[in-house]
């Protein structure tokens, strides 16, 4: 029987979409879905008889691992316990978006123990499994509404270019498949990058939509300070930061970004372009550090959701962000690692900014020897510098 083909574009209820994309995969059904790179077929992971059936739609030899479509990298670390901070730093950046994600299967037990053997072979034969979180609203809300996992593979026969629209996937797999999500063209029409990520190093096994440069920038290490005003405590935190991380880097402070080190301050309760504290300047200074092209710039929910680690100066600035943010808990801590207050000392002296320099950088030295070595760049692995395990998901990997 050929498959029902729902065109997107003409849709006037996406919900009823959704939910009928979510009862035939419930069924044991076979889907075709838009993504922003390429077309996908799915399966419930927690299935094997449908995820049988997408292999012989497939056609495609059992060493050749697919990709499981999470809700987010939590997910995905209930499969995969073992996957180093690097990967979730790339997955908060990265995702919903084009990149597969391949790390280590572990030794620890784990979500992937639970799945039928045959589904367990498709996904990870190896020793690696690999994750995606497509962006496109349509699929983000059937893995909500879904039972565990999808299994993903690019909608083609294998060996055969992917399919590009619904009419090319009902032509070439349409008796093999129950629904097709048609929209036309995807976004993007091009691969899912595939990398693999272990230690702290990237291994590039497949190119496609992010470039290595937007790989080193997602890969980046970022840290923000905050106090109340970002016109002295955080900025003079922020610049003997940049410091401390070049010496131990060897570059100058100019070079952190471009070598994957983002640091940044910022203020709870101020405006865009005020000027530092002349005695913060004058303290800086003395250090043989520049503060004085500084300007404030307010928090922004987006920079606390991208950062890895946000220092306050109080217990009473965390205090405030948490009831904001309160998912990022584990990101948002105190610069002194007691818990304790750094005071504020506007209006005081160049002596009391210079003491609350030394309470910084007190605390700034405690938290660079526990960063390493995420402070340390990143090694990224091309495809022309290392040959390709057979084993890795990015030979064939889901678009």
């Amino acid at each position: 029987m050929s498959a029902i083909v729902i065109d997107l574009t003409q849709s006037n209820d996406l919900r009823d979409v959704v939910h009928r994309t979510v009862q035939s995969l419930a069924e044991g059904g076979v889907v075709a879905v838009p993504t922003e790179t390429v077309y996908g077929l799915a399966a419930r992971a927690l299935m094997p008889r449908a995820v049988e059936r997408l292999r012989d739609v497939k056609g495609r030899a059992d060493n050749h691992p697919w990709t499981l479509a999470v809700r987010s990298f939590e997910e995905a670390y209930d499969y995969a316990p073992c996957a180093p901070p690097l990967a979730r730093r790339l997955a908060r950046r990265c995702w919903p978006g084009p990149l597969t994600l391949v790390v280590n299967r572990s030794d620890r037990p784990s979500l992937l123990d639970e799945l039928d053997p045959l589904v367990r072979h498709m996904v990870a034969p190896g020793e690696t499994i690999g994750f995606r979180v497509p962006a496109h609203d349509v699929v983000l809300d059937v893995l909500q509404l879904s039972i565990g996992p999808l299994v993903l593979t690019s909608a083609n026969r294998s060996g055969e270019p992917p399919c590009m629209d619904g009419r090319e996937i009902a032509a070439q797999l349409g008796e093999g498949i129950d629904l097709i999500l048609d929209e036309g063209k995807p976004r993007f029409a091009q691969p899912s990058t595939v990398i693999h990520v272990y230690d702290h190093t990237i291994k590039i096994l497949r190119r496609g939509v992010l470039d290595e440069s937007t790989l080193r920038r997602f890969a980046s290490l970022h840290v923000v300070l905050v106090c109340t005003g970002n016109t002295c405590r955080s900025p003079m935190a922020e610049c003997l930061l940049k410091y401390h991380l070049a010496q131990r880097l060897a570059l100058t402070t100019d070079q952190l970004e471009s070598s994957g080190i983002t640091v940044q301050s910022a203020g709870l309760h101020t405006q865009t372009g005020l000027p530092p504290s002349e005695q913060a300047v004058t303290v800086m200074a003395d250090r043989g550090l520049d503060l004085a092209g500084h300007r404030s710039q307010p928090a922004q929910i987006q920079q606390l959701e991208h950062a890895d680690l946000v220092l306050t100066m109080t217990r009473q600035h965390r205090d405030f962000l948490l009831a904001h943010v309160p998912h990022l808990a584990d990101r948002i801590r105190t610069l002194r690692p007691d818990g304790g207050d750094i005071a504020d000392p506007i209006g005081g002296s160049v002596q009391d900014y210079r003491e609350c320099a030394e309470q910084i950088d007190e605390g700034l030295l405690t938290w660079i020897d526990r960063l390493e070595p995420d402070w340390r760049p990143p090694q990224l692995v091309t495809p022309e510098e290392t040959e390709r395990p057979a084993s890795d998901p990015g030979q064939k990997a889901s678009g």
